[in-house]
């Protein structure tokens, strides 16, 4: 396969940080809120490609454990996809959420130290007016919401930052938050979380 690849959608990530993630702003210079950051993340793809293989569709999960500063890396990380994908885009994602495909996601094959594997298992990821809900079948529970600013119909957004991630993060707080898998079992209902667009690719 071709390490050509694009990849659009929208990512929501849920943290152990108490107060919004200080990695955004920091860049992974300043420690999370409660000295490690144990964090969920769901990804849906909306258009994408690895070589000629079609990732449109396809929903992915990621566990991460941080031991500290983001940017000291030593992260432990797996990855979930969609049991719908295919053995090709399964092969493509994983090479893409290791790094290991370059590009927007080359920190991760610098900054991660054990990944502990893929699982395929059915992931739901959809829209209840500005909610986002997702959940992997007996692994993460999830509802995320975005913070309304002054102006209520008006949510509050970072922009134009150098977060790997995304520019553009809109600050959200976990309504839900339930993460049993690995050994871990987490709970960080009411903790931060954030939402954003993703625009990713090696071109």
């Amino acid at each position: 396969m071709s390490d050509k690849w694009t990849l659009k959608g929208e990512l929501i990530l849920s943290c152990s940080c108490t107060v919004f993630c200080p990695c955004v702003i920091s860049l992974g210079q300043h420690p999370p809120t409660e000295g490690e950051c144990l964090a969920w993340a769901g990804i849906r793809i909306d258009e994408g490609t690895f070589g000629d293989v079609a990732l449109a569709g396809v929903k992915v999960g990621l566990m991460l454990e941080i031991p500290g500063r983001m940017a000291r890396g030593n992260w432990t990380a797996a990855l979930y996809v969609d049991e719908k994908a295919s053995v090709y885009a399964v092969k493509a994602l994983t090479r893409i959420f290791s790094g290991r495909a370059g590009g927007s996601t080359h920190l991760l094959s610098i900054l991660v130290g054990r990944f502990l594997g893929v699982q395929q298992v059915p992931i739901r990821f959809e829209n209840d007016g500005q909610k986002r809900i997702f959940q992997i079948e007996k692994i993460v529970d999830g509802i995320i919401s975005p913070v309304a600013g002054r102006e209520k119909d008006r949510n509050v957004v970072i922009r134009n930052s150098e977060y790997w991630i995304a520019p553009d993060i809109t600050i959200a707080r976990a309504e839900k938050s339930r993460f049993r898998g690995f050994g871990r079992n987490w709970n960080f209902g009411g903790h931060s979380a954030e939402i954003c667009a993703i625009d990713w690719g090696n071109g």
